[in-house]
Order: C-alpha cells, then structure tokens, then sequence
C-alpha cells in the first residue's frame, strides 16, 4: 500500500510560481515507489476531479492537460520517493485541491487520464491564486 502525502500549496498572486511535492510514506521503499506511474490531478467544489499531469515510472513521457500546458511541469525524484508539480504564471483558475495519485505499472504502459485508473491517493492541498 503506498501512501501519498502532498506538500507545497498556499496563496499565491496570479502570475506567481509555486512548487506541489508528494512523497509516499516511510513504509514504501524507493524501489515500490519507482514502479508507481504519477500523476496530479485537482478539484474544485462542486466539480469534477480534473486531470493536470502525469508522468511514467521510468519518468521518459509525461503529459499534460491542455490549460496547463507549457506552465507546469512534472517530475519524479525516485531516491526521495516525491513527485514534484513546478506551476509557474499561476491563473485564478487554477485555484483547486491538488491531489497526486500512483498507480503500479508495467515499464511500457501508458498514461491514462481517466480517475479511476489511478489507485492509490494523497489527501490533497489547496492552491489559492489571487487576482
């Protein structure tokens, strides 16, 4: 079982950068966390979680949701079992909860956007972009 805690949000001004982290608990070794595709995800009241981006277990592809495309970036670090999400020129509409999400895959799946591909969750962090 690989538990996913998220770090990093808070309020920023539109235009800001802010950094989200995820790190799987002590309990799961960095060789179980490397076999864990990645993926952030985030929600706002009264909506549908959203895709934003996500990243393979050999950390080779990544995607991105269109809205943030060319804005966020993903990464994993293996050694400190964290993905990382850098968001930079932040917009109002980005305002959500973050949640990052792990999957076990084989070395050549694909990524998938879909929720419930995803089985394993953190609890989530508020980013606020001011206007």
């Amino acid at each position: 079982q690989v538990q996913l805690i998220e770090s990093g949000g808070g309020l920023v001004q539109a235009g800001g950068s802010l950094r989200l982290s995820c790190t799987a608990s002590g309990g799961t070794s960095g060789g179980t966390f490397s076999r864990h595709a990645l993926a952030w995800f985030r929600q706002t009241p009264g909506k549908e979680r959203e895709f934003v981006a996500a990243i393979t277990r050999s950390g080779g592809d990544s995607e991105y949701a269109d809205p943030v495309k060319g804005r966020f970036t993903i990464s994993r670090e293996n050694g400190k079992k964290t993905v990382y999400l850098q968001m930079s020129n932040l917009k109002p509409e980005d305002t959500a909860v973050y949640s990052c999400a792990a999957r076990h895959t084989i070395l050549t799946a694909p990524i998938s956007r879909a929720v419930d591909y995803w089985s394993h969750w953190g609890q989530g962090t508020q980013v606020t972009v001011s206007s």
